[in-house]
């Protein structure tokens, strides 16, 4: 059984070759000492993210990514919607590429399900070094 599953809604937008970002997400999981459950990666437009934003958690704002838990510790598990538009948008105003902001977005959802926050300026700061440390162990891809 695949744990990690990458799928696109309202977008064309697909991953041409996930096993590295498997790999990387695995080896991230283990090393924050928790273990891989189910993952559902869900690729979509900001149109789609904003409906799923407005319906579940009744915010009228556009975002990168939504991310659902259903982990059962020490298993995490959940769902993760990333805005493809968003994710370009914010590749430019941050003066990155794609695939870095891409990679940023997707191991932020992780660490999420692992349990770390951004709601305060202190948590905010810890998850971003967070990810800064696990996006210098991310593969490359395009």
């Amino acid at each position: 059984m695949e744990l990690v599953l990458f799928n696109s809604e309202d977008t064309d937008f697909t991953l041409s070759n996930p096993d590295p970002i498997i790999d990387w997400i695995n080896q991230t999981v283990t090393t924050e000492k928790k273990e891989l459950g189910p993952l559902n990666f869900i690729f979509c437009s900001d149109p789609y993210l904003h409906s799923i934003n407005m319906e579940y958690l009744n915010h009228d704002t556009y975002t990168d990514i939504i991310t659902f838990d259903y982990s059962e510790l020490p298993a995490i598990s959940g769902d993760i919607f990333i805005s493809i538009d968003r994710v370009k948008e914010n590749a430019e105003t941050y003066n990155t590429t794609f695939s870095t902001e891409l990679k940023r977005v997707i191991i932020h959802g992780v660490l999420h399900l692992i349990g770390y926050k951004d709601k305060t300026d202190a948590d905010q700061e810890q998850m971003t070094t967070k990810e800064d440390f696990y996006l210098n162990l991310a593969p490359d891809f395009h």
